[in-house]
């Protein structure tokens, strides 16, 4: 059996007629964005909740990133997280709003509290529900009716999907990251590559990754279509978890610790369809399209496209080099990016150095903690001497529902994950990265190869 199919088959409460299977969900997230019509479903029906405490809740999506102690200005996305807060109290869900110690991004926060472990299921109304696969477990985004399907029923119905395995062999050149690895992969099956299928990462690249490295991967698998990325547990994912707020304790660790080592891919698994590529194959890597599988390496040029609509959005031509082009602002942070490893890296290139003048660099934090380590680590200090901008948390420029947006027309170096027309702002032109290419980028005023800036 896969490692999927393992997981699956444990959570199977029964066949429907046709194909479908009834899957029990161990953990719900929730934001104040997909939750509100699915709250009012419940009390329009007169439902309760069936399981009120394997639900978590937090404000990320629409929250200013500056002055939070302040009320909401925006007035659509204050209504949002009032909405969120006042469902939470009335159904008694542990919600963690603006100004919590523990609020912050759902796909960060969930992982560092310890609340995600290996072999569970778990949703959220939130396509990038895939980042918590990193930790051995099946985790995928549903729609605003599922969000209402497992509030009252701790289950969806659900179909079967495909697995796919992508192995990636060899060690990383340096300067190269996991966002390279995955935005390679993506560019290589195209975003739609993955479609109908969850995929496995597996090979000593992968293995090599950090958690919160494997979490940038599995967060963007679903950026090639795919229902969900996850990668097998071992040492590093019990060692990351242990001593957390919510991991097991005790004999009931020794327990999970058993458990979570059953936790792989049989050597004769047969998986739907697989990929191999080699590690020294994948540079640095930049998206010069709209969507994230339009992606090169940074050494080669912008290819020949049928969608001239993207390129016209962004305002290449085929052969264009990306290398030496200016941008206006440099964005780090989202779920894919803004945990406390990514801000140590960022740290340590631009210690000592100084954005270019005309640069718009911004640092989001992933979560409140995320921000208080950066702060008693110095991080805080080293940006703000080399001239970037640390914010509070929250999702911020990744998808412009807040008021961190790119201008119209203007190109934004950023660590989130889709590129896609207006994500950032209307008329807005992303390019993701990696967060070194992002930094690099910022203090360069101008796109570059991390890899010549980098000493030996």
């Amino acid at each position: 059996m896969t490692l999927f199919d393992k997981i699956w088959d444990q959570h199977i409460i029964t066949e429907i007629k046709g194909g479908r299977q009834v899957l029990y969900i161990d953990q719900h997230y929730i934001h104040e964005v997909t939750s509100p019509q699915a709250f009012a479903g419940l009390e329009k029906r007169n439902i309760t909740l069936r399981r009120k405490d394997k639900i978590i809740a937090t404000a990320d999506h629409n929250i200013p990133t500056k002055n939070q102690h302040l009320p909401i200005s925006e007035p659509l996305s204050r209504k949002q997280v009032d909405t969120l807060m006042q469902n939470c109290e009335k159904f008694d869900v542990t919600c963690y709003g603006l100004g919590h110690k523990k609020q912050g991004i759902v796909h960060v926060i969930g992982p560092e509290l310890g609340i995600t472990k290996p072999g569970m299921t778990i949703v959220c109304g939130d396509s990038h529900t895939s980042t918590h696969g990193a930790f051995g477990c099946i985790a995928f985004g549903i729609g605003t009716s599922q969000v209402e399907q497992v509030m009252a029923t701790q289950s969806l119905i659900l179909n079967k999907p495909k697995t796919m395995r992508i192995t990636v062999n060899g060690e990383l050149q340096r300067g190269v990251s996991s966002k390279d690895i995955v935005l390679y992969i993506i560019s290589k099956l195209t975003a739609a590559g993955g479609t109908g299928h969850f995929i496995e990462f597996a090979g000593k690249a992968i293995t090599d990754l950090s958690m919160e490295a494997r979490m940038t991967i599995c967060n963007m698998s679903i950026e090639m279509g795919a229902r969900g990325g996850m990668i097998a547990p071992d040492e590093k994912t019990f060692e990351y978890i242990k001593g957390r707020e919510h991991a097991p304790k005790g004999d009931e660790w020794n327990k999970a610790i058993a458990f979570w080592k059953t936790l792989f891919s049989d050597n004769d698994a047969t998986f739907d369809a697989e990929h191999v590529f080699e590690a020294d194959d994948i540079s640095p890597m930049l998206t010069y399209g709209t969507n994230p599988g339009m992606g090169i390496k940074i050494e080669n040029t912008v290819p020949s496209t049928e969608n001239q609509k993207a390129l016209d959005y962004m305002g290449l031509t085929a052969g264009d080099s990306l290398i030496g082009k200016k941008v206006e602002h440099v964005f780090i942070g989202s779920c894919t990016n803004s945990r406390i490893e990514d801000l140590r890296l960022v740290a340590d290139f631009v210690r000592g150095k100084q954005k270019a003048e005309h640069i718009s660099a911004m640092i989001v934090p992933g979560s409140k903690a995320v921000e208080a380590q950066a702060i008693e680590e110095g991080l805080d200090k080293i940006f703000a001497a080399a001239g970037f901008e640390l914010r509070e948390p929250g999702c911020s420029a990744c998808l412009g529902m807040n008021e961190d947006k790119v201008p119209a027309g203007e190109y934004c170096v950023s660590t989130s994950n889709r590129n896609f027309e207006g994500r950032q702002g209307p008329g807005a032109r992303t390019i993701l990265a990696s967060p070194l290419t992002a930094a690099a980028t910022a203090v360069a005023g101008v796109i570059v190869d991390v890899r010549t800036q980098l000493l030996n």
